[in-house]
C-alpha cells in the first residue's frame, strides 16, 4: 500500500514518461521477423515487454537488452521460428498473448501460450483463433472456453481470406496484420464489428517503418501481399501517450502546468485525443518541439464524451471527474469490461468507496461531483486503476493505493515520477 500526499499549490513540472508499450511490443515482434539486427531505442522496460522479449528468446530470437539505455538489439530470423515447439508464459499481457498466438503459426510444432489467472478467465481470444483457422492454422483453447491456455499445432501460415470480429479487441487484428507478410499467400482480412481502431494505426505505422505495406480500405478490409519482408533498422520508440495522460490530468486537477517531453501531436497514438477532452473541461494545451504542455483551469467543467477510441484514458477521466463543476458522462467503453479487469465495474466500485455518486451503464458511467472521503483503493491487478486513482490523492488526504506494484505492467517507475510533481 502507498498513501498519496496532497499537493497544496498548482504544480509546475516537466516530466519524461517511458516509451510506449504498444510501440515497443509491436517493434520487438516485427524486428524478430526481420532478416538481420534491429536496434530499438527509447524502448519500454516493463512486465509486458519483458514477457514479450522472454517469449521471443524462448522461440529462438537473440535479443540483447540494455535497460539503462532503454535499448533492445533484436537479431531477426527472417520470419522463421527455429525451434519445433515451446511452452510460453505471458503473465497478464494481452498484447503479448494475441501477437504470440499468431506468430507461432509461422513455425512447425506444438506451441502452448498460457498466462496469469486474469488472462485465463477475463481476456477473450476465441475470435482471433477463429480467424487464424480460416487461413490454415490449427489453433484452439485447451479447455474450450475461449481463453488461455491456447494450443497451436503449427505448420506454417497458408494465408488467404479470413473474417475477423474485432468487437472485443483490436489486438486480434494487430496480431494478424503483423504476421501476414510471412504467409505463403497474400492475406485478406474482412473486419466485422466496430471499426474505430486507433491502435491499428500504430500497428500499420510500425509495419511501414520496417518496410511492409498494408492495403487498408476504410478499416473494413485489409490486404497484405505475400513475399514482403520486414527490413532491419534502427527504430526509436516514442513516449507512451496513455501514461502521459496521468500527468496531463494532474495539471488539470491542480490548476497547474505540466509538460511531457518528446511527445508530439503527429503521433499515431490515439490516446493523445485525451488532450481535447481536457480542453473541453477548461484546460489549455500547447505543443512545441520539446513536448506537449497542459495548463489547468481554476475549475474543471463537466463533460459528456464517447471514449470508445481512447478507452485506456477513461479511467484517468473518471478519477478527475468528481472535481468538475457538473456531471461527467463516459460512453461507449463496454469493451473495457474484458481487459485487465472489468474496468467499468472497477471505476464504479472505487468511486463509490470515495463517496462519489455514480450511475453504472452497460457501456459506461455517469459521475457527479462530490466531496471525497478517504479510502483505500483496490487495484484489481490493473495498472491503470492504480495510476488513475492516485490522482485523487493529489487533492485529498487519506487516499491509499493497494498493490501499487501492479504499475510494473507498463510504468514501473510511475510513483517515483509522480513525486516529481511536488
Amino acid at each position: 500500500m502507498i498513501e498519496i500526499q496532497p499537493i497544496s499549490k498548482p504544480i509546475d513540472a516537466t516530466i519524461r514518461v517511458p516509451g510506449s508499450k504498444s510501440y515497443t511490443n509491436r517493434a520487438l515482434l516485427v524486428a524478430a521477423m526481420a532478416s538481420g539486427v534491429s536496434t530499438l531505442t527509447g524502448a519500454l522496460f516493463s512486465d509486458d515487454t519483458r514477457y514479450m522479449s522472454a517469449a521471443l528468446r524462448k522461440l529462438g530470437v537473440e535479443i540483447d537488452a540494455d535497460e539503462k539505455r532503454a535499448t533492445f538489439a533484436v537479431h531477426g530470423n527472417g520470419g522463421k521460428i527455429p525451434i519445433s515447439g515451446a511452452e510460453l508464459y505471458i503473465g497478464n499481457s494481452g498484447t503479448t498473448s494475441r501477437s504470440l498466438t499468431a506468430y507461432v503459426s509461422l513455425g512447425h510444432g506444438r506451441f502452448v501460450i498460457d498466462g496469469d489467472e486474469p488472462m485465463r478467465h477475463g481476456r477473450p481470444i476465441a475470435d482471433l483463433l477463429d480467424a487464424l483457422r480460416q487461413i490454415g492454422v490449427s489453433a484452439r483453447t485447451q479447455f474450450g472456453n475461449g481463453h488461455l491456455p491456447v494450443i497451436v499445432e503449427a505448420d506454417g501460415l497458408t494465408g488467404g481470406k479470413t473474417r475477423l470480429d474485432v468487437s472485443k479487441s483490436s489486438q486480434f487484428l494487430t496480431a494478424l496484420l503483423l504476421i501476414a507478410p510471412y504467409a505463403k499467400n497474400s492475406v485478406e482480412i474482412e473486419v466485422l464489428g466496430d471499426r474505430t481502431m486507433p491502435y491499428i494505426d500504430i500497428t500499420r505505422s510500425v509495419m511501414a517503418a520496417f518496410g511492409v505495406h498494408v492495403i487498408n480500405e476504410d478499416y473494413k478490409f485489409f490486404r497484405i501481399e505475400s513475399e514482403q519482408q520486414y527490413q532491419p533498422r534502427v527504430y526509436n520508440i516514442e513516449p507512451d501517450a496513455s501514461n502521459a495522460s496521468y500527468f496531463f490530468a494532474a495539471a488539470a486537477l491542480t490548476g497547474g502546468r505540466v509538460t511531457v517531453e518528446h511527445l508530439n501531436l503527429d503521433s499515431a497514438q490515439g490516446d493523445l485525443q485525451f488532450l481535447y477532452i481536457l480542453e473541453q473541461m477548461g484546460c489549455q494545451t500547447a505543443a512545441s518541439d520539446t513536448g506537449i504542455t497542459v495548463t489547468g483551469p481554476r475549475q474543471l467543467k463537466g463533460i459528456d464524451v464517447d471514449m470508445r477510441t481512447i478507452s485506456d484514458t477513461s479511467l484517468t477521466l473518471a478519477a478527475i471527474a468528481p472535481f468538475a463543476d457538473s456531471k461527467v458522462t463516459i460512453r461507449n467503453i463496454e469493451h473495457t469490461r474484458w481487459q485487465e479487469t472489468d474496468r467499468i465495474h472497477a471505476m464504479v466500485t472505487e468511486l463509490r468507496k470515495l463517496g462519489v455518486p455514480v450511475v453504472e451503464h452497460r457501456d459506461g458511467l455517469e459521475i457527479s461531483p462530490a466531496p471525497i472521503k478517504p479510502a483505500a483503493i483496490d487495484t484489481y491487478e490493473d495498472h491503470r486503476v492504480a495510476m488513475a486513482f492516485s490522482l485523487v490523492g493529489l487533492k485529498v488526504n487519506g487516499i491509499r493505493i493497494n498493490d501499487p506494484e501492479c504499475v510494473s505492467k507498463t510504468f514501473p517507475d510511475y510513483f517515483q515520477v509522480l513525486r516529481e510533481l511536488y
